[in-house]
């Protein structure tokens, strides 16, 4: 009809972001059937095997430094995967500019400063938006990472299981613990994380700083 406004086309699908979500989806759904699909679990983990059973598995004698070198290779290929792949000053500015933000903002209603609350919601929706896309970045990260934990996780299951008839270790704070037997999860998985977590909180940290040090050298170069 004439005189009548056309309604606005709708942007085209974004494909990056389309095949990078189908990815996430697919890797999310193949941890889900590793994790209770034993069969799949088993047969990833001896594929797994061929290369980490010779180099950290140990002739099977040492289960616990067995857990901790296996800790360190997943931890570390994960770790320096997320670091090439994250902007520490973009993140480091995002935090402050959320943070300022909200400092403001609490500030405008404890005052009661309509006129100031009302610019501040107008800006929030960007802030956010910002905010969010440093968050999305490291959700892209995911299914990269998932290639590296689901494989040894699957070994280490296989590892585990595979003595006979159960893996009894002496630990500081208990002389006999079985690595197969479970409280709240497997003993063998909390054993894992209180080895692997500390040391992910470590090489994260110490790559960040040194990627600071970097930057502040680059800036110091620049203002020479």
């Amino acid at each position: 009809m004439e005189g009548t406004t056309p309604l606005p086309a709708r942007p085209a699908p974004d494909a990056k972001k389309q095949a990078s979500t189908f990815v996430t989806i697919f890797v999310f759904i193949f941890a889900m059937f590793v994790m209770f699909d034993q069969g799949l679990r088993r047969w990833l983990g001896e594929i797994a095997g061929l290369a980490l059973q010779p180099t950290v598995g140990l002739g099977g004698e040492y289960p616990v430094v067995t857990l901790f070198l296996a800790g360190i290779v997943m931890v570390g290929l994960t770790t320096i995967i997320r670091h090439f792949f994250t902007d520490y000053i973009g993140q480091a500015e995002s935090q402050k500019i959320v943070s300022s933000f909200n400092k403001e903002l609490r500030q405008a209603r404890v005052e009661n400063n309509k006129y100031k609350m009302k610019k501040l919601v107008e800006q929030q929706q960007n802030i956010m938006t910002k905010s969010m896309e440093m968050s999305t970045t490291q959700m892209k990260l995911m299914p990269l990472t998932m290639i590296v934990i689901i494989p040894v996780f699957a070994w280490l299951d296989v590892f585990i299981h595979g003595f006979n008839p159960a893996a009894i270790v002496h630990l500081p704070w208990a002389f006999s613990v079985s690595l197969t037997a479970s409280t709240v999860l497997p003993h063998w998985i909390l054993l894992y994380s209180l080895i692997s977590i500390p040391f992910s909180q470590v090489l994260m940290r110490a790559l960040r700083y040194f990627e600071f040090r970097k930057r502040l050298n680059e800036i110091k170069a620049e203002s020479a």
